[in-house]
């Protein structure tokens, strides 16, 4: 297992700069933004897969840093009601399968997305409860007449570039946001479809991140990992639950920390030992988006967490058994 980071949070610093700032903490891998809100700042496919000097310079400053590229990160709504919207959302998709298949990289985080309540819609609808029952029937439509069908031909054309995981980062406001309706799609799609393991949307939904990691790990499901915390402010969810549309900045029921910040040292620990249970061995990629720390204060702290945690070294046999 290895640490990670997932880019965005350098948008004011160049390719260069960041990867200098990530080697001098340890750090060798970058999830990379190149559409939606990640952003192309730097990996930009539009240049990348038409500019051959320009890919090869691109290439040049990860080998001088000794920095891969762990996925590529597109989050989007491509189903969205708004036709125009979810056509340039599905390009960006495409863009960044393509790209994948130049770098010989088979992982794609990214959004469910979410329809809207009718083909007139114009803007997403996102169904939290199944009474009255209109609201059964948008989630039926929206998943039977909507989202199975785009995901199965996206999932065909993403196995077409090389593209064996498309991980879906379970995040409310989109169609997929917790292990259920994640393997709902997945038993719908195919194998294709995998969970970007994001505990930080999880924790304020009142989801037990070890226990989802259980549930997701029986069926091989966990293809990425975003190492995020959230810190649930406990008065305010005993006065007003966890739904919570108040803005980031406000005194609301839980909010975005860096990790170690929201949970203790044990909590992630047992993550990662969950994770290895699972079969999942791989990247644990920060998020940086606590609102309370600078941006390399954040990192810092939740790097060193992490260091405390990964499990470098694959398991040996037990010789005492």
């Amino acid at each position: 297992m290895y640490i990670a980071v997932m880019n965005p949070v350098f948008q004011t610093e160049s390719l260069e700069e960041m990867c200098q700032i990530l080697s001098e903490r340890g750090v060798y891998s970058i999830e990379m933004g190149c559409g939606g809100s990640p952003g192309k700042h730097h990996c930009d496919p539009d240049v990348l897969l038409n500019d051959e000097a320009k890919y090869q310079e691109f290439l040049d400053t990860l080998k001088k840093y000794d920095m891969s590229i762990c996925a590529l990160s597109t989050h989007n709504n491509p189903v969205h009601p708004n036709k125009e919207l979810a056509d340039f959302a599905d390009k960006e998709l495409t863009k960044a399968f393509q790209l994948a298949q130049k770098m010989g990289i088979d992982t794609i985080v990214t959004f469910s997305g979410c329809p809207g309540d009718s083909e007139t819609s114009q803007k997403p609808n996102w169904v939290t409860c199944s009474w009255p029952d209109d609201y059964t029937e948008i989630l039926n439509w929206q998943w039977n007449e909507v989202l199975i069908p785009y995901w199965k031909k996206k999932a065909a054309e993403a196995k077409s570039y090389g593209v064996t995981k498309i991980a879906f980062e379970m995040h409310p406001g989109f169609c997929v946001y917790n292990p259920y309706t994640l393997l709902k799609l997945r038993e719908a799609v195919g194998p294709e479809i995998g969970a970007n393991f994001d505990p930080s949307h999880l924790i304020w939904q009142g989801i037990d991140p070890v226990a989802a990691i259980r549930e997701l790990g029986k069926h091989h499901a966990i293809y990425h990992f975003h190492a995020k915390d959230t810190k649930v402010d406990e008065y305010n969810k005993a006065v007003n639950g966890v739904l919570d549309t108040r803005h980031y900045s406000e005194d609301r029921s839980w909010r975005f920390r860096s990790v170690g910040c929201g949970h203790d040292l044990l909590f992630w620990r047992d993550i990662v030992a969950e994770l290895r249970l699972a079969g999942y061995d791989k990247v644990m990629s920060i998020e940086h988006e606590d609102g309370l720390m600078s941006k390399l204060e954040g990192l810092d702290t939740a790097i060193n967490t992490l260091k405390q945690c990964v499990m470098k070294e694959p398991a040996q046999d037990m010789f005492w058994a």
